[in-house]
């Protein structure tokens, strides 16, 4: 009989019912295939052979125990290039990290005008957004890329203490790379010029802590340097530079291998820098020190184009002339020479005319001795107070119109050179100019010998002793004793250090004051400071001023336990001898119950005489009591 069409129609869509599904078996079948074969060769390539694939329809699961986090995010990192990583399903275990070493945790900071970029490895524990917020509140207007990975280890030992200062360094350098690792910090960057390199290092360095190690690489363009100067001497203190100066590095190693073979030792600072005069820089003044070595001793000085050259007394002519001779044809033609051999002495008679000039640490500057006119006195006198400071300059030179001529242009560029020392003395003789002192410029040394060379003349002589001291350069920050004395004061402002009742114990209170003067006392460095305490009037004064004495050695012990050097300081207890208050009242006598820091003052010392002022006065002549009435001219700075 005839089938109903019903039931044909109803057969007709089964089949096709069940052709579909085999049809999507079948593809199914091969979208697992061939995904679960894509991962497979994946991670066969990354030699992740612990992990292992399956597959349900369009999920992907990763099976299998990771060594490490890393290597399981690695695992997932490598299912992602091939199928989508919201299809990858992670079923991974690690394996226990007892007793297997975390990875290398560093995270690389980089700034520039796109921004700020962080990337690396971050361990898990580490609050991500609150250093998110730490960097933007550093560099507010710089956008922030943030490209880190997590691992699941806790935070190592010093990982906090280094990002919190790389962070810090973000807002000092705009432009900078910042290695952080555990305990270290690497820095590179750049600045626009020598002065702010030297400044930055600096106060990166006394930032950073004493547990964590620093690495510091800024540069900065090369300076310019006029005049272009390099003074080389050997004599029977050694063989040294007052000034050096190179355009290259290549020209700076020529130089000091020529000052090692003629005697330098230890290391020396010479300056890279734009000016010179020409590319033959470093074999001329290579050429130079090794003349200076075959004489045997002598200076001689580059300043641009010209050259000085002086020999030692007793130097033999015909040596002379033939190192000369042999210079003058082998340095380039830029270069003019002029050389000079002093002559013999003959028997110097007594009282030799000097004038001298003297600013002390305190920025006192007296000007003593000899100079050859009335005119020559009242100029020097007016640059002194011009560079110095009108109140700090005393004047009691005297006239001798029978010196030099050039007697009053050695005065005056021996003045210049002074004002560029934090102390120091100047000495005009008729042989020459000596200036010696202190400085916090490392570039000072080199910077005179350009003035005087300047200023004097290829055909003078002087001699530069100046001693750099960090302590009293300016860039790094480092303040003054007076200046320490007076930021403690201001550190304490209306808080107070306390100890225990009838004790010398610090209370715990005072520890965050404790600290703030340890950080400032660490860069004020080697001062002679006095710690004093004192007490009211309460009790027996034997026991006061005992119990004073105690607490203020307490204050220093804590100070050392803070790493501050105390070796300077020292310990005083006044007891009840140094009320500020009245002892009568509550008030009062917790105003006198008090720690003072104040600096140990020098004592003053008397004026002397110089040899020159000892012969005059023992032989008196016309017209010193002449010039006698006229030292009081001045402003009474006596």
């Amino acid at each position: 009989m005839r089938l109903s069409s019903v039931f044909i129609l109803f057969c007709a869509f089964a089949s096709a019912a069940v052709l579909s599904i085999g049809a999507a078996w079948v593809a199914a079948g091969a979208v697992e295939e061939s995904s679960e074969r894509a991962i497979r060769t994946e991670l066969d390539r990354d030699a992740l052979t612990w992990a292992d694939v399956d597959t349900n329809g369009l999920l992907v699961f990763l099976i299998g125990t990771a060594p490490t986090e890393a290597a399981r995010f690695q695992a997932l990192s490598a299912a992602g290039r091939v199928v989508d990583s919201a299809r990858v399903i992670d079923q991974i275990d690690i394996i226990d990290s007892d007793g297997i070493a975390p990875p290398r945790f560093s995270i690389e900071l980089l700034r520039n005008d796109s921004g700020v970029s962080m990337i690396g490895l971050l361990p898990s524990d580490v609050d991500r957004e609150q250093l998110v917020k730490d960097i933007q509140r550093a560099v507010p207007d710089a956008p922030l890329s943030d490209l880190l990975e997590v691992a699941d280890y806790p935070i190592p030992d010093g990982w906090d203490d280094a990002m919190d200062y790389a962070v810090s360094v973000l807002r000092t350098l705009d432009r900078s790379k910042i290695s952080i690792e555990a305990g270290q910090v690497a820095i590179r960057g750049a600045v626009k010029n020598e002065d702010t390199r030297r400044q930055v290092e600096a106060d990166l360095a006394r930032r950073a802590g004493d547990d964590l190690r620093l690495a510091l690489e800024i540069t900065a363009p090369r300076p310019v340097i006029s005049p272009f100067t390099l003074r080389f001497i050997k004599d029977a203190d050694g063989a040294r530079f007052d000034a050096c100066a190179a355009p290259t590095v290549e020209d700076r190693t020529e130089i000091l291998a020529a000052a090692s073979a003629a005697g330098l030792d230890g290391k020396v600072d010479c300056r890279l820098g734009l000016g010179t005069p020409t590319n033959e820089w470093g074999a001329a003044s290579a050429m130079g020190i090794r003349a200076i070595d075959r004489l045997g001793g002598g200076t001689i000085t580059f300043a641009d184009a010209d050259v000085a050259l002086f020999a030692l007394e007793g130097t033999e002519q015909s040596l002379f002339d033939r190192v000369v001779g042999e210079l003058e044809n082998g340095l380039p033609g830029v270069f003019v020479v002029n050389a000079t051999l002093p002559k013999p002495p003959e028997d110097a008679p007594e009282g030799i005319p000097e004038f001298t000039a003297t600013r002390s640490p305190e920025g006192d500057v007296q000007l003593r001795g000899r100079i050859n006119s009335e005119i020559a006195r009242q100029t020097a006198d007016s640059f002194a107070r011009a560079a110095f400071g009108s109140a700090t300059v005393r004047t009691t030179a005297r006239v001798d119109d029978t010196l030099p001529a050039n007697w009053s242009n050695r005065v005056l560029a021996g003045l210049e050179a002074l004002s560029r020392l934090s102390n120091g003395a100047i000495l005009v003789t008729p042989d020459g100019l000596t200036i010696s002192g202190n400085t916090g410029d490392q570039n000072a040394s080199s910077e005179i010998a350009g003035l005087l060379a300047d200023k004097l003349g290829e055909t003078e002589d002087f001699e530069i002793d100046v001693v750099y001291q960090e302590k009293l350069d300016p860039l790094l920050g480092i303040p003054t004793p007076e200046e320490c004395e007076a930021q403690i004061v201001e550190i304490i402002g209306d808080r107070k250090i306390t100890f225990e009742p009838g004790s010398a114990t610090l209370d715990a209170a005072t520890r965050d004051i404790m600290d703030e003067i340890a950080e400032l006392l660490q860069l004020c460095g080697d001062i002679p400071l006095v710690i004093a305490g004192h007490t009211d009037s309460q009790g027996r004064e034997v026991m006061n001023q005992q119990l004073s004495q105690e607490r203020a050695q307490a204050v220093v012990n804590a100070l050392r336990d803070r790493r501050v050097l105390t070796s300077s300081y020292e310990v005083r207890g006044y007891g009840e001898e140094q009320p500020i208050a009245t002892n009568d009242t509550e008030e009062g006598r917790e105003a006198n119950r008090r720690i003072e820091f104040k600096l140990r003052r020098p004592e003053p010392v008397p004026e002397t005489e110089t040899t020159l002022e000892s012969v005059e006065e023992s032989v008196p002549t016309d017209e010193t009591s002449q010039t006698d009435g006229a030292e009081g001219t001045g402003d009474g700075q006596d």
